[in-house]
């Protein structure tokens, strides 16, 4: 990787974010729209976490994953969006060298843990229907906060080796990047150098994790299938529910991640559109899916409902 002639290189101070559109007015639509899925990706998670963790009857393994999965895509959401609806009424949209930094850590940090998580998920369901009897010894609490534990590590390096390489790079004006968040593949083509073996590199580090949970996941969910098509019909039919509501997750979360970071289209447009979707669809649809599809969850919101009722009527 060779330096450009040094006199090109300036010290970078802060980067010029062009964001989602030009138009005043397509920016004021994007403000209102974006800022009622925030608050609703918060709003949704938040209510997930309390029921989870006031609800005796929730108190499970299973439970216990998905709300640290909440916790997770609020944050995945707050990393980037806060920043992008803010920006959205500047005519000026920089952040500063820091900040960026910072949005390049927290974004893999919070993107890893999860794809780890996932598949902590997918362990976690392959035990209850494959080895139902040994459930409760094996995906006890110990056993389940390591594997939330193991997924932050995971998480944290996974973006600490992104962060030691990018943040001594050399960066050179033009410091636009075509985005609405600093991402790891438009930031590292700001460097005066060139970023070929740096490209091949971060490519590698993102297909180790996110391909390898994928295929994870995949044999996870395969054999399940495979058990649940082969067991009773009574008890299949409550884990095919379960199950599909996971891979639906999967696929949402995993496609956009791996044609942006492992696969590169390269089409501006369509990176855009692939980073909206994991960093604030995906965190409000996780919820969704998982209170609309499963019963135990509705049946804990209604409790939730008829306690704060009759709280309010006893006041």
């Amino acid at each position: 990787m060779s330096k450009m002639d040094g006199g090109n290189q300036s010290l970078v101070s802060e980067f010029v974010l062009l964001g989602l559109a030009h138009s005043q007015s397509i920016q004021a639509l994007l403000f209102m729209m974006f800022l009622t899925l925030y608050l609703l990706i918060v709003s949704g998670n938040i209510v997930i976490m309390v029921l989870i963790t006031t609800d005796p009857h929730l108190h499970s393994p299973m439970y216990f994953l998905l709300a640290n999965l909440s916790f997770v895509d609020m944050w995945l959401s707050s990393v980037t969006t806060p920043k992008m609806i803010t920006d959205f009424f500047r005519e000026n949209k920089t952040i500063s060298f820091a900040g960026c930094m910072s949005q390049v850590f927290f974004a893999h940090c919070i993107a890893a843990g999860e794809m780890v998580l996932l598949v902590v998920m997918a362990y976690d369901r392959y035990v209850a229907i494959c080895k139902p009897l040994h459930y409760f010894s094996i995906m006890n609490l110990k056993r389940c906060t390591g594997l939330v534990l193991t997924s932050w590590t995971i998480g944290f390096v996974h973006a600490l080796s992104h962060l030691v390489v990018i943040v001594e790079l050399p960066f050179c004006s033009p410091k636009e990047i075509d985005s609405f968040f600093c991402d790891m593949p438009l930031v590292i083509k700001l460097a005066c150098m060139d970023s070929h073996n740096l490209d091949i590199l971060m490519y590698a580090d993102c297909g180790v994790v996110g391909v390898t949970c994928f295929i994870l996941l995949l044999i996870s969910y395969t054999y399940i299938l495979i058990t649940v098509h082969q067991s009773s019909k009574a008890g299949a039919s409550k884990a095919l529910s379960t199950c599909s509501a996971h891979i639906t997750v999967v696929m949402i979360f995993f496609v956009p991640c791996i044609f942006i970071y492992v696969w590169p289209l390269n089409i501006t447009w369509l990176d855009k559109f692939l980073a909206v979707f994991y960093s604030v669809f995906t965190p409000l649809l996780n919820p969704a899916i998982y209170t609309l599809r499963n019963k135990e969850m509705k049946n804990a919101m209604k409790r939730f409902i008829n306690n704060c009722v009759d709280s309010q009527g006893k006041s």
